[in-house]
């Protein structure tokens, strides 16, 4: 069957023990398939594209050469693993990708024996890698741990501190460098690929090892000047010496989508005694769909698409993304004050930074993917007089949670975290949720946090950030476009710890954080529809919360109900704090806290998510409901049960 030219290859290939029972000589037409199964899919779910198609070659060459799931097959990040769910058994739900009940956008154990480990934020593959492959060395137990990490991920430290002490896996672990920018390599060709081939081949890397043997009956400075003087030679041809200094023996680069050069090399890589081993490799993001190599960067991610024309899928017209209005309220800070600088981790576009380092390039810092230093850098800028605005996703700013506790809220510095993707963000799903950060950073000591109910009030909370100069600021907003509100024709400077009342009543009080405003309204039209008078507050800042106006809320209205979008610890834990502090409690109040559900909540779209949550409007009347053992029987005579 494989012998003819038009059978689809693709088709026999349900996980990669059948992928291994062909030809070598089948593997290009298995890859061509792979990658228009790939392109079908994606143009029918979205998500990520480029990524995947650049590693398509790879992804191949890998189960082929090696013995997965035995052998553990680890995918940094996981946004490239489309191709790798095609291969390993879960084609027939391809198409379900990022969808409510459906396949993961990143790699997931609970989903397939071929995913050992669970990835979507970066750096992690290293070391992830490394405990695989020294559990299996101490059980006496085969299997190989193989790391497949891109050049931009290898800009966090973290990546370096695995291998700076993957020494102790010896030849179990493998990391292949997919370096698609080339921002390590120059254009590689048929020496360089003869090169790889001929330093890990077992003649080699056997000569290499009878060499060791031998100069070991050296003096011990001999015997480091030739082992200085192999690496060195080697580096000289191939590149790779911080890699060899970090113990690593380096193969590469060579080219990520010639089968011919990769299966040879990943074969002796294989059966090498030498280790651990980096295979470097060079690929094209976007390789073999032309759109998508033409702008890399739009086919990152990337809607539902055309895949002839491939045309994206546009959203139909509305109000502004929260991210857009940050960064022309940014922008326009920065017009008015020379002092405001912008700080991203390799998140340019997706924090809308982009805009601000086109007209500001010397007050732009993209400082890759490195929220730590990212946040101690701000730091260092606030301390000499700047006014920095550190612009990261709330679920990357954890990564960088010691340096906000010690380098920004204990020395008390006025650094702007403006937190993009805050609350539930659909698709990308549990990895990429912004569920935790009002818990987080709202139990620091000095820190103000304040969340936006739309875009009016972003337009304001910027301003108000860019004007603190007493100590650490945080505004957050969601992922998507805002509610349509007119936005104002100039900024206000906002109190600091002052909410806002937006409708008044007398029974029930609703005191919202962030864009549940427009659900704590919907509630009270449903509410005041029952004869249940209600107000609605938002609250504007989680720290410090605005005490007088809760106070009264609180002791003037029959039930209170707290709602946000984040995590038990938030809001809610605050606002039960200051009424237990105040004996307000023990006078029978009844108050409910509204809030992220106590899981990791699954992709889908957000709506269904918040329902999901329970924190919709009508999730909010009927807490209030319960609250007051409202009874609808009764209701009309007036009376609650």
């Amino acid at each position: 069957m494989a012998d003819l030219p038009n059978t689809p290859l693709l088709d026999t290939v349900a996980t990669p023990d059948d992928l291994r029972k062909l030809k070598p000589a089948d593997l290009r037409q298995l890859a061509d398939e792979l990658r228009a199964e790939t392109i079908s899919a994606v143009g029918v779910t979205g998500g990520h594209l480029g990524s995947g198609l650049g590693v398509v070659e790879l992804t191949v060459a890998i189960h082929y050469v090696f013995d997965t799931p035995r052998d553990r097959l680890i995918w940094d990040v996981g946004h490239q693993c489309y191709p790798h769910k095609i291969l390993t058994g879960r084609r027939d739900r391809i198409r379900t990708l990022r969808m409510g009940g459906g396949l993961s956008g990143f790699t997931k154990r609970s989903e397939s024996e071929y995913d050992p480990f669970g990835a979507a934020h970066s750096s992690t593959s290293i070391s992830a890698a490394l405990g695989f492959a020294v559990a299996n060395k101490l059980a006496s137990q085969p299997g190989k741990a193989i790391a497949v990490i891109g050049d931009g991920a290898m800009s966090a430290g973290m990546a370096y501190e695995a291998m700076n002490n993957a020494e102790a896996a010896g030849n179990r672990l493998v990391v292949i460098l997919n370096d698609n920018d080339m921002s390590i390599a120059p254009p590689v060709g048929g020496l360089s690929a003869y090169l790889a081939r001929l330093i890990s081949s077992e003649e080699y890397l056997g000569l290499r090892s009878l060499a060791k043997r031998a100069i070991r009956r050296l003096s011990r400075r001999l015997t480091a000047a030739a082992g200085k003087a192999e690496e060195y030679a080697r580096g000289m041809a191939t590149g790779g010496t911080l890699f060899e200094e970090l113990g690593f023996y380096y193969v590469g680069p060579i080219d990520g989508h010639n089968l011919d050069h990769l299966i040879p090399v990943l074969e002796n890589v294989r059966d090498a005694e030498e280790g651990p081993i980096l295979v470097h490799v060079v690929t094209k993001k976007g390789k073999g769909y032309a759109p998508a190599e033409a702008a890399a960067d739009k086919y990152h991610g990337v809607q539902k698409f055309d895949v002839i024309t491939g045309a994206q899928a546009k959203a139909p017209p509305g109000p502004p993304s929260y991210t857009n209005v940050f960064a022309e309220a940014l922008v326009a800070e920065a017009e008015r004050d020379p002092t405001v600088c912008a700080i991203t981790a390799a998140m340019p576009s997706g924090t809308g930074l982009d805009k601000f380092e086109r007209r500001f390039p010397d007050r732009s810092f993209d400082v890759g993917i490195a929220e730590q230093h990212a946040v101690t850098f701000a730091a260092g800028l606030a301390a000499q007089g700047m006014r920095p605005f550190c612009a990261i996703y709330s679920t990357f700013l954890q990564r960088a949670y010691d340096q906000v506790v010690h380098d920004v809220a204990i020395q008390n510095l006025p650094v702007r975290f403006a937190i993009d993707r805050a609350g539930l963000v659909g698709a990308d799903g549990a990895t990429h949720a912004g569920s935790f950060d009002l818990t987080y950073l709202a139990t620091l000591p000095n820190f103000v946090v304040m969340a936006a109910a739309d875009e009016a009030e972003l337009v304001h909370m910027v301003h108000t950030a860019a004007m603190h100069d007493t100590g650490p600021i945080a505004l957050r907003y969601p992922r998507g476009n805002g509610v349509g509100v007119a936005m104002p024709a100039a900024p206000e400077r906002l109190e600091i710890g002052k909410g806002r009342v937006v409708r008044e009543g007398k029974t029930v009080a609703i005191l919202s954080l962030g864009t549940r405003l427009a659900e704590a309204l919907k509630a009270a039209d449903a509410l005041d529809a029952k004869g249940l008078s209600t107000t609605v507050a938002d609250l504007r800042f989680a720290k410090p919360l605005d005490e007088a106006l809760i106070r009264r809320l609180l002791t003037t209205h029959e039930v209170a109900v707290t709602i946000e979008e984040g995590s038990i610890g938030g809001l809610g834990a605050h606002v039960l704090t200051l009424a237990s502090d105040e004996g307000l409690i023990d006078a029978g109040l009844k108050l409910r806290t509204m809030r992220l559900p106590d899981v990791f909540q699954d992709q889908d779209k957000p709506e269904k998510q918040y329902d999901e949550a329970g924190l919709n409007a009508e999730h909010i009347v009927e807490t209030v409901l319960k609250a007051l053992r409202y009874n609808e029987a009764v209701a009309a005579d007036g009376v609650r049960a």
